[in-house]
């Protein structure tokens, strides 16, 4: 069986700028959110039969106390924002498990939730459904992977390997020393790609790496080694600081525990308040999706993918 984990602000984003804008009789600009909804009702019409979705509820979190430029709510439209409580209201009310993070972020949510379900015998795979980098270092060989939902691209181990020329576990380490500026910090000045995988990829973490680059055991030049060692001095408790930040906090209790984790997900149909949502989106066609989704799934019963 499998279990599906969506980045729900990613999809949200996307949609805002992929899909055209819609504003209801009220007003209200609503057309990311019953996009993300057509969405996710088709994960459901291919097959999917849990999904759980995390939410940056504000955006803002402790990351920002930590970094003054990390990411924030500063630029996003405001009728994007507006959005973020309607849309994880209207997952609730479709039936969805939702995860609204405020001191936390969704990437957290999404490696907690990864993690717990990893442990369920019944889950044959954990996909975590977002483009986001940061999230490699959640993957654990293919049983927990990463899914660009809009390539149809899978990110496994080999993967991320491949990408960063690190194992997941070094993930946050790569990022602190290259930078992310998705999230609003520069990495150490100098330290390129090719130089943090050459190093991270022999010693695995920033903590490892020998203070002097004469003990360095890496394929880089001499006065290549030394510059980025004296900098890597220099800089090192920021580096841990970037580490920090990019490392997804794990919350074992944002599902139940035991097998209630697994069974939590599974969607059995949306709620009675669906439709007025449905009305309030102009979006009838999502009921009737739903009902000819239930009723098939009444005759021939759940797939397990």
């Amino acid at each position: 069986m499998k279990a599906h984990v969506v980045d729900g602000t990613y999809e949200l984003f996307r949609h805002y700028h992929g899909a055209p804008p819609h504003e209801n009789r009220a007003g209200e600009e609503v057309g990311a959110t019953r996009a993300v909804l057509g969405s996710l009702l088709g994960m459901l019409e291919g097959g999917a039969t849990h999904i759980g979705v995390a939410t940056d509820h504000v955006i803002e979190s402790w990351r920002n106390e930590q970094w003054p430029t990390y990411k924030s709510s500063a630029g996003v439209p405001a009728d994007l924002l507006s959005q973020f409580s309607l849309f994880e209201e209207a997952l609730e009310l479709m039936g969805l498990v939702v995860w609204p993070m405020t001191d936390l972020e969704a990437d957290d949510a999404l490696a907690s939730a990864a993690v717990v379900l990893s442990e369920d015998p019944r889950v044959s795979q954990v996909l975590i459904c977002t483009p986001d980098k940061d999230l490699g270092q959640c993957v654990r060989g293919a049983t927990v992977v990463c899914l660009d939902r809009r390539k149809g691209v899978i990110v496994d181990e080999v993967a991320v390997r491949e990408r960063f020329g690190v194992g997941p576990e070094s993930v946050p380490d790569w990022l602190a020393l290259v930078g992310d500026s998705a999230d609003g910090f520069p990495g150490l000045a100098g330290w390129g790609a090719k130089a943090a995988s050459a190093v991270l990829g022999r010693y695995g973490s920033i903590e490892a790496v020998p203070p002097v680059a004469s003990a360095w055991e890496v394929d880089l030049p001499a006065a290549r080694a030394a510059s980025l060692a004296a900098t890597l001095e220099m800089d090192y408790e920021r580096a841990m600081l970037f580490k920090k930040l990019a490392t997804c906090v794990v919350k074992r209790d944002i599902l139940p525990p035991g097998g209630a984790a697994l069974d939590s997900l599974a969607w059995q149909g949306p709620d009675a308040g669906f439709g007025v949502m449905c009305d309030r989106l102009e979006a009838p066609n999502l009921v009737q999706r739903s009902k000819e989704l239930l009723a098939r799934r009444a005759q021939s019963g759940p797939s397990d993918s």
